[in-house]
């Protein structure tokens, strides 16, 4: 049996429940949003003015700095090596002690080296010795020429005699030599400095030239730091000291930041910049001396120094309320004039300690925002709280009598109930309930 397709039409709603669906939705009002009800919407569906914490920007002498990665060099670094062959028969010294240049620190067996130095003053004597009968020899073939000395006899007088003088010198020269090898088997400090852990001890055969050092001095006092900059960034400061953008000082002032953060208390000095780039980093290096008399500094530590170039008319930005941006830029939050936040992007010129120098873009006496950025966006009404920067760059609330008053802003009734900085409302006029 075959079952033939309803031809019947889907059902619609029923007239009834229409009618009474029609009468619902004419009874009802819509929420239209009006007024600052819809301004508060655009705003993000805010309840009221964001609190904010804020600091007043005023333009000022700026000291402008450059931090620059930098290691500590020895001024001077001696590897002590042998100059003769033998067996080392005394250590002189302890490690990690001052020496002075001279000072004993080995002492190789010398009994070969001294027999040496007694067999060429025996040869010296012996020049000497010869030295009377050749001038002898050659003063009465002098007298005698002519007369029974022929000149051939002469002239080997003669010879005779500068040899005998020849060997004499001959004969001192190898004393000198002999003594230089004997002195040479006390090993003293080429310099003043801090003598090392020694790598040899008693008994050790040693060589004339061998490759490893016996033990090394360093000069720790003073000490170099070696640092290196851009040669982009020298050009760009070169470029604002002839615009007269930077104010230089009289002289140079470079602190150091040590490895574990601590800032180092002398004061350095340049000693020398290098004349060439880098072809692999492009960087030009410079040589800084310091004061080291606690050794707080050694040799290979990796440090941080800060030059202060001169000073500049600018403003200081915390950090803390400056985001850094990819091309270079940081991006601020500032509270306009109408009370609500604008969104500002500036370049700084360099900064200092905990804070950004800005010289454009921004005006004297702004509000800069110092909390509450990172989900802010504009055209939010702020409540502004004034604050402080401590030096270390952390927050601290001023009294709130020195707050900055916030603008007032009617609520959305519009009743003429205002917001004050404190965030409560006084009710001015009537029609609130």
């Amino acid at each position: 049996m075959t079952i033939a397709p309803c031809s019947r039409p889907p059902r619609g709603p029923h007239p009834f429940r229409l009618a009474v669906l029609i009468a619902a939705l004419l009874a009802a009002p819509l929420p239209f949003a009006t007024g600052p009800a819809l301004a508060q919407a655009a705003g993000g569906g805010a309840a009221g003015p964001v609190k904010a914490g804020v600091v007043t920007l005023q333009r000022q002498q700026v000291p402008v700095t450059d931090s620059l990665p930098g290691q500590a060099a020895a001024r001077d670094s001696a590897e002590i090596r042998p100059l003769v062959d033998g067996v080392l028969t005394e250590v002189l010294y302890e490690p990690g002690t001052d020496v002075t240049k001279g000072t004993p620190l080995f002492r190789i067996d010398s009994a070969s080296y001294d027999a040496s130095l007694l067999s060429a003053e025996a040869e010296l004597e012996s020049a000497h010795a010869a030295l009377p009968a050749a001038e002898a020899a050659a003063s009465r073939a002098e007298k005698l020429a002519g007369t029974g000395v022929t000149q051939a006899d002469l002239d080997t007088a003669r010879v005779t005699l500068l040899q005998a003088r020849a060997a004499i010198s001959t004969a001192e020269a190898s004393v000198r030599s002999a003594q230089i090898n004997v002195d040479r088997t006390t090993i003293t400090a080429p310099i003043d400095g801090v003598v090392g852990i020694p790598a040899v001890s008693v008994g050790d055969l040693v060589t004339s030239g061998q490759s490893d050092a016996l033990t090394t001095v360093i000069a720790l006092d003073p000490i170099y730091v070696d640092v290196s900059q851009a040669s982009s960034r020298m050009l760009e400061y070169r470029r604002r000291f002839a615009n007269g953008d930077i104010e230089p000082g009289e002289k140079l002032g470079v602190t150091l930041t040590l490895e574990n953060g601590e800032e180092y208390s002398g004061t350095g000095t340049v000693q020398a910049v290098s004349s060439s780039v880098s072809t692999t980093t492009g960087s030009v290096s410079i040589r800084l001396q310091f004061a080291n008399p606690d050794r707080q500094i050694l040799p290979g530590m990796f440090l941080r120094a800060s030059a202060t170039l001169g000073t500049t008319n600018a403003f200081l930005v915390p950090q803390l309320a400056a985001k850094a941006q990819a091309d270079g830029r940081v991006r601020l939050w500032l509270v306009g004039a109408d009370g609500a936040s604008e969104e500002h992007f500036v370049t700084p010129v360099g900064s200092t300690r905990n804070a950004w120098i800005v010289a454009e873009g921004i005006e004297d006496g702004a509000k800069l925002m110092v909390d509450n950025i990172d989900t802010m966006s504009g055209g939010r009404k702020i409540d502004p709280v004034a604050v402080t920067i401590n030096a270390d760059g952390t927050l601290s609330d001023q009294p709130a009598a020195q707050a900055d008053p916030a603008p007032a802003q009617l609520d959305k009734a519009g009743d003429g109930a205002a917001t004050t900085d404190a965030g409560k409302s006084t009710t001015k006029g009537t029609g609130g309930n």
